[in-house]
């Protein structure tokens, strides 16, 4: 087996998993229709523990897959990808981001920052898994669905989305090769230009005499040293929301999320449910969640 033929098959299962129940987690059941109302206002904070707890589970569910005596996945812990496949025969060794979603939140709060040289053997695939709890707000977490694409395209898609000299900079990380795989950086950055506290013009002009060529972004050093001097020249500041995957016009992933927000689920689309969470209509309310409990 190749590394396509193990992300094409990891895909397979991965995609397979809608209506799946994690077994790390039960939200217990709310006793009251008040409690349930409070609930539906914190409960999108559990999404950072049950993104881990989805990590790990889908490397388990995949070690559940039958994979020749190739090898097996392991999480990584820190570590890029969440889940390599580790093997001695396929080299490079194939990989998976995993990247979970609450749906009910108000957008898809993951950040997908990895530089785009990472992905050069395009031997490493990026998971977006939906999950909701299996009654709304409360049971076991449920897959809803799950999308797998190249990571490749979703950094290309993210560099061609923001890399807009001088107005917004996109940064590769430093080289930190010569570091311990613990302390290297794989993570770019976004810069936005502050234009009250600098002349646009005089920095569309340096862009300018760069030449045509020059304004389509390159992780490549020469180019990353254009950016730096530009960098220089005028104020920037570092943009904290960033390659928020909900942020960066990949087409998968805005059909997926369409997709996602427009399946039923308890008698009610997903995006239903979550207007009505956050609309601020008590009666509306009360009738939904007095359905799920």
């Amino acid at each position: 087996m190749k590394a396509k033929d193990i992300l094409a098959k990891a895909k397979t299962e991965l995609t397979a998993l809608d209506k799946h129940l994690i077994d790390v987690l039960d939200i217990t059941r709310p006793p009251s229709l008040e409690y349930a109302k409070q609930l539906t206002k914190v409960i999108s904070k559990l999404s950072p523990l049950l993104g881990n707890m989805i990590e790990f589970s889908t490397v388990d569910l995949l070690n559940e897959t039958d994979w020749k005596n190739e090898g097996k996945w392991v999480r990584q812990d820190p570590g890029f990808p969440d889940a390599l496949f580790k093997s001695e025969s396929i080299v490079p060794n194939p990989g998976i981001e995993i990247k979970a979603w609450f749906p009910l939140a108000t957008e898809i709060t993951a950040r997908f920052k990895d530089s785009i040289t990472i992905f050069e053997n395009d031997n490493i695939d990026m998971a977006l898994i939906a999950w909701l709890p299996e009654n709304v707000i409360w049971g076991k977490p449920q897959i809803i669905d799950a999308l797998v694409v190249s990571g490749k395209s979703v950094a290309q898609a993210r560099d061609t989305h923001y890399h807009r000299p001088p107005d917004y900079l996109v940064f590769e990380p430093e080289d930190t090769s010569n570091r311990t795989a613990n302390l290297q950086q794989t993570n770019t950055n976004g810069y936005k230009l502050q234009t009250d506290k600098c002349n646009l013009e005089d920095a569309k002009a340096v862009v300018e005499s760069w030449g045509e060529d020059k304004k389509i972004y390159s992780p490549l050093p020469e180019y990353q040293k254009l950016l730096r001097t530009l960098y220089g020249q005028f104020v920037y500041r570092l943009d904290t929301n960033y390659a928020k995957i909900d942020r960066i016009e990949h087409s998968e992933i805005e059909s997926f999320k369409q997709k996602v927000l427009e399946t039923k689920f308890k008698g009610r689309s997903i995006k239903s449910w979550s207007d009505i969470f956050s609309s601020g209509n008590e009666s509306l309310l009360e009738e939904a969640l007095r359905t799920i409990i």
